[in-house]
């Protein structure tokens, strides 16, 4: 089973992230042929700054390798190391109808917060298409907000194989895990760096707990009894916490007494806790680049090794060779 998914380097990586992609992507590695990306010609569509640009992905590489990540088991590389995605790309665009992109939530969602309407923003899911087509995946675990991306993805690969032959490109399926598909950030909003609201899932001690002290509630007294559907504090706590310590939380929400200081407090620790094993390696990789660096160039090597035959085919069943 050839599965796939990929991550922009458009800045510190959060918890969002991690229980959304980089979790389950470190479980599928052991299911399957593994393939993750870094994906630096996505970021571009909000990041113009090349040193900027350049740090982040040797730092999105540490945080992979950091929560477990192995490269004897799967494969990590840069985007813009392959060159046959861009070609991929625009054969898809070849295919691919207007009203498919125009109908594209992300698009909408990002045009609305301010970020820029290029033509890269737009066309952002027939590129996403060739991450996606170019490994011939078959899985691909994405948030549920990558959902609609995944299925202009089936559209575009059935559309090929109806013009130029089935079997032509793989049709992959997306894998959603439910219960974390959506992490609130700090606002009550889904976490999004473009939103201002996430959790880091590295820093310092004092400025985590000090993001998390700010996360939105009402104005409900220590005394008062306080509501558990709809809370931002529960919701991110369910993420680390066992069924016991979770329904103490809830329970001390309905008890009253507690004030949201000291739930917001208990999700610290949690936190704190969860992430020790990464921070001690993540430590450990920022003194020994080299082998980072090392771990992507080799990715790239066996990405292009795949993506060179998948491309070979496509253009010969398109009339390019």
């Amino acid at each position: 089973m050839r599965i796939l998914t990929g991550l922009q380097p458009s800045g510190k990586l959060h918890i969002g992230n991690y229980f959304g992609a980089v979790q389950p992507a470190v479980q599928l590695q052991d299911q399957g042929d593994a393939f993750y990306f870094l994906a630096d010609y996505h970021a571009m569509t909000s990041m113009t700054d090349a040193a900027t640009l350049r740090a982040n992905v040797q730092d999105l590489a540490i945080d992979f390798l950091a929560c477990g990540l192995d490269p004897e088991k799967a494969t990590i590389f840069r985007q813009s190391d392959i060159p046959e995605v861009n070609e991929l790309a625009w054969i898809l665009s070849t295919v691919c109808p207007m009203g498919l992109l125009e109908r594209c939530t992300s698009y909408k969602d990002k045009v609305a917060k301010g970020i820029s309407a290029n033509h890269a923003l737009f066309a952002y899911p027939a590129l996403m298409a060739a991450d996606i087509l170019l490994y011939d995946a078959k899985v691909v675990p994405v948030g549920k907000d990558q959902k609609q991306h995944v299925e202009v993805t089936r559209d575009l690969a059935n559309k090929i194989n109806d013009k130029f032959g089935e079997g032509t490109l793989v049709v992959p399926e997306a894998q959603i895990r439910e219960n974390t598909a959506v992490v609130p950030g700090i606002d009550g909003q889904k976490m999004s760096k473009s939103y201002g609201n996430t959790i880091p899932l590295a820093g310092g001690k004092k400025a985590i707990r000090k993001i998390i002290m700010r996360i939105l509630t009402d104005s409900s007294a220590v005394e008062d009894s306080k509501a558990t559907e709809g809370s931002n504090i529960i919701a991110l706590y369910k993420l680390f916490a066992d069924e016991a310590a979770l329904n103490q939380m809830i329970a001390e929400h309905e008890a009253g007494g507690f004030g949201y200081g000291h739930f917001k407090q208990t999700l610290f620790d949690a936190y704190w806790e969860h992430f020790t094993t990464v921070r001690e390696k993540r430590e450990e990789l920022e003194n020994n680049l080299d082998y980072v660096n090392g771990v992507i160039a080799n990715g790239a090597e066996r990405a292009r090794l795949e993506s060179t035959k998948v491309l070979d085919r496509v253009r010969k069943a398109v009339g390019l060779r």
